[in-house]
């Protein structure tokens, strides 16, 4: 389980497309630079289209925890953070910043931020140590070890 929950840490820290071209060296380990866009893009539309389901099991509050993604964007460029702690009214999620930022200079971790439900970049929800959602992972799979890949394709319910 450390395993997936490291793996999970890492995919905190999402640059968007229009990511600096050169690391600043002072980024998080985490941060992701290099992955497949149109599949990044295509796991964007798939959330969007299944937040529904989010929502109904939020709305439940079956599962062991919750997070959705927000794109945030300042000068720097756009990055996409999970928010932890999630509630929703009136069509707006409310959560925290669940990691430092990379790219971004406008948030820090443990803020407070709020975003509208048409906005979100991904959701995902933990029952039984399964990771429901989270359809922005599959396109960062290939930047892993090939063993910490497979770990976490194991733990993905699609």
């Amino acid at each position: 389980m450390k395993l997936i929950s490291a793996i999970i840490l890492s995919l905190f820290l999402l640059p968007s497309c229009d990511k600096p071209e050169q690391a600043t060296g002072t980024e998080p380990e985490t941060l992701v630079r290099e992955y497949d866009e149109s599949g990044m893009e295509e796991a964007i539309s798939i959330a969007r289209s299944r937040i529904d389901e989010f929502l109904k099991v939020l709305r439940d509050n079956d599962a062991d925890s919750f997070s959705v993604k927000a794109p945030i964007k300042d000068e720097n460029g756009t990055e996409h953070f999970w928010l932890t702690e999630v509630s929703y009214k009136d069509g707006v999620f409310h959560g925290v910043i669940g990691n430092d930022p990379g790219i971004v200079k406008n948030v820090n971790f443990g803020q407070s931020w709020s975003i509208k439900r048409d906005s979100i970049s991904d959701w995902m929800y933990v029952r039984s140590g399964m990771i429901h959602g989270g359809f922005t992972i599959d396109p960062l799979l290939d930047s892993y070890p090939k063993e910490d890949a497979d770990a976490l394709r194991a733990k993905l319910v699609r």
